[in-house]
């Protein structure tokens, strides 16, 4: 990797902690470029040579939170492959309540989505963008349910990726009720461990 490279990676990881932190302060809206520029050191030229807009940097950053959610489940799924817990005769229920506990949500993750949800819903170039990266994430999901349902501990009443996008609806749906109700990123790891439970005994065959 060239100097060059490293340095715009740098760049732009700044960037988007540094609209973390803002976006945590005061929201989507009031994270104008100039607060997220101050925050991180840059000027708006280096800014506007990584992003087009803020949309596209808060798009990015809401991404970067998705992907490390699925990646905290698929690390959990190999773990437990690793220690035998994926054997046949596993509880299906259980499994998925234990593998959606290795969730990374916290608060900030969960108000960040749900601004972008909103922006999204307002801006129709926006919301189609969101759509793209919202179906990267379902046909992760749906890899790791199919790669469990080939190991022969489940078989599906209905496909992978319809599996995946219920999954998705509720888990988010229950972490933003977790996120009402003041649970901290302990307790918003656990929301929803009981539907998506009940979800599963509906969505795999006897």
């Amino acid at each position: 990797m060239s100097t060059a490279t490293r340095s715009r990676q740098n760049t732009r990881a700044r960037l988007l902690e540094a609209a973390s932190q803002v976006f945590a302060e005061v929201g989507l809206d009031g994270a104008t470029v100039e607060a997220v520029c101050e925050r991180a050191g840059f000027t708006r030229g280096a800014f506007y040579s990584n992003f087009e807009s803020k949309d596209e940097l808060f798009l990015e950053l809401a991404g970067s939170v998705g992907a490390e959610r699925l990646n905290s489940v698929r690390t959990r799924v190999e773990e437990m492959a690793a220690d035998g817990a994926l054997a046949e005769g596993c509880d299906p229920v259980d499994l998925v309540r234990e593998v959606m506990d290795s969730g990374g949500d916290d608060r900030l993750g969960v108000m960040l989505m749900s601004e972008i949800r909103i922006r999204a819903l307002r801006d129709e170039p926006f919301g189609a963008a969101y759509l793209a990266q919202e179906r990267e994430m379902v046909a992760g999901i749906a890899q790791i349910i199919t790669d469990i349902a080939v190991a022969g501990l489940l078989r599906l009443r209905i496909p992978a990726e319809l599996a995946a996008r219920m999954l998705m609806i509720v888990w988010e749906g229950m972490a933003v009720r977790g996120a009402m109700e003041g649970q901290d990123a302990e307790q918003l790891r656990h929301s929803g461990g009981e539907e998506l439970g009940w979800l599963v005994q509906l969505l795999i065959e006897e």
